[in-house]
């Protein structure tokens, strides 16, 4: 069998076990197929990467009143967790060499606030963030650092898998990621006691009794075995996916960066992005909004890119340290086509629509 189609295999299986619901064989391989990939030494699979997250402030102590110092750019299922616990979201800006976590503002909040339980970095469009000097920061204020690598699946860190450098990481199979089990998420630790206790959790806190008995609040957060079974058939073709992400990306680049005004996000020699998304920013007359508005023309989708938190209403009265790198990167940024079924027929028409925006030629 070729590496693809497995997903209706791993299903067909879960339906002849008759065993659909949560749980399951499927769910328990694909938490340790997972692991092993990405290098963790226990994972537990979950409803979304949002469920993830929860559980996994939840798993650092965040409760009622905490501080959690969050990447401000970003899209809003890293925040809305942290007040599911009735915690106080502060927003972190970004740096330009990465868009994300600002290790300067970062230490800047750190001296601004003592009560901090959790910080809560992402991973944006594939892009590791500087884990050393964050790593550093909470390590010297005995901080968790928590890693959204919802979108940066497949994407390493000096040699190390994204998700498995903080002390937990989060993982998102929504419809759009890199792989997906059309929605599902999971948490990777090597803090096997703390993902048990998730997965108690996430399994309504029934306690191991004959009858239904709880003590603790439970969460209906855990992955169906089917959902599952997709997951483990995903998993197989990743590393190719980010082969294709990555060609789309030196696609664009190829044929893009001759044009004046316009800068691709950054990928570092220290990084190794699964180019999940292929973004770009603009700097002159030609705004995202034309860029978008020309592609829709041709029946093409693009989008700008993530909005900050803090710039969102939901979050305006919360705090927010840095400068306006994230504002800006906002106001520029465009998310340009980047779907791995897409064929270089389809990547040229992008191309010669914003050959003829910009009035040139390759």
């Amino acid at each position: 069998m070729s590496e693809e189609g497995f997903e209706m295999q791993y299903i067909k299986e879960a339906f002849d076990a008759n065993w659909i619901s949560p749980l399951g064989a499927n769910v328990d391989a694909f938490e340790k197929e997972l692991a092993e990939k990405v290098g963790a030494k226990s994972a537990t699979a979950l409803s979304s990467g949002t469920a993830a997250i929860h559980m996994t402030l939840k798993a650092a102590g965040v409760g009622k009143g905490d501080i959690v110092f969050c990447q401000s750019l970003t899209f809003s299922a890293t925040a809305n967790p942290i007040i599911y616990e009735n915690a106080i979201p502060v927003f972190i800006d970004s740096d330009e060499d990465t868009w994300n976590m600002d290790p300067r503002a970062l230490e800047e909040a750190f001296q601004k606030y003592y009560n901090v339980k959790a910080v809560l970095v992402v991973h944006l469009f594939g892009i590791p963030a500087k884990m050393d000097e964050i790593m550093n920061l909470c390590n010297k204020y005995n901080v968790p650092l928590i890693e959204d690598a919802a979108e940066s699946l497949g994407s390493y860190y000096k040699g190390k898998h994204t998700g498995t450098i903080g002390d937990f990481g989060v993982f998102s199979f929504n419809g759009n990621k890199i792989i997906t089990t059309s929605g599902g998420g999971m948490l990777v630790s090597n803090n096997k006691e703390k993902i048990a206790k998730v997965k108690f959790w996430a399994s309504q806190s029934k306690e191991k009794e004959r009858f239904y008995h709880h003590k603790e609040l439970g969460y209906n957060y855990r992955m169906s075995n089917i959902v599952a079974g997709i997951g483990r058939g995903q998993l197989k073709v990743l590393d190719k996916r980010v082969k294709k992400k990555k060609y789309i990306f030196d696609f664009y680049k190829k044929h893009l960066q001759h044009l004046e005004d316009i800068k691709f996000m950054p990928i570092n020699k220290w990084n190794d992005s699964n180019c999940w998304l292929s973004c770009v920013t603009l700097h002159g007359k030609i705004r995202p909004i034309h860029v978008i508005e020309a592609l829709e023309k041709e029946n093409i989708e693009s989008r700008h890119i993530w909005k900050p938190m803090h710039m969102q209403p939901l979050y305006k009265d919360f705090d927010y340290v840095g400068k306006d790198v994230s504002e800006k990167l906002f106001e520029n940024g465009i998310c340009l086509p980047s779907d791995t079924k897409m064929t270089d027929q389809d990547l040229q028409r992008v191309v010669e629509t914003l050959l003829k925006l910009w009035g040139v030629s390759e």
